[in-house]
């Protein structure tokens, strides 16, 4: 583990500031079970970034769910207002300015709607994902709804 020094993770340090520290694993960190793993944290605390397409508008809709949840696309519509469904990774691309694998919640070249799931709120502390599939950050719930200006609601399948 080290501090960042990837373009992409660079760029994420400076939208979060001194208050974080991005740091970067030799191994990946890819999906959240990779990641739990190089962190030595459990994958329920991996704040997964993943993007959505809403069908109506167009816009990306960032969903952040625990590592071990899956979202519900039908509460995950309800509670934007529009049907969604799984963006492509040329999306993702030009939504958010980052690869699959590597999306933070923070630092997109468009801003999305954004989701956080119930269940991420229930930790101390969690880690998400800062531009490279091998880049991560550590914050609290509270910090991810003031750095995102998400809305927390339950989105994950039961």
């Amino acid at each position: 583990m080290k501090p960042a020094e990837a373009p992409s993770a660079l760029k994420v340090q400076a939208a979060l500031g001194d208050r974080f520290a991005v740091l970067e694993f030799d191994a990946s960190t890819r999906a959240a079970a990779d990641a739990a793993a190089a962190i030595g944290c459990e994958v329920a605390e991996i704040a997964k970034s993943l993007i959505f397409r809403g069908q109506t508008s167009g816009r990306a809709v960032m969903i952040i769910a625990s590592g071990v949840d899956r979202v519900d696309e039908k509460k995950a519509a309800a509670a934007v207002g529009e049907p969604i469904a799984r963006a492509d990774a040329d999306f993702v691309r030009e939504a958010t300015g980052f690869a699959i694998g590597g999306v933070p919640p923070i630092g997109h070249k468009t801003e999305p709607i954004v989701l956080i799931e119930e269940q991420l709120t229930r930790f101390a502390e969690i880690w998400a994902a800062a531009g490279t599939p091998n880049a991560v950050f550590r914050l609290t719930p509270s910090d991810l709804v003031e750095l995102t200006g998400g809305r927390v609601a339950a989105v994950a399948r039961k």
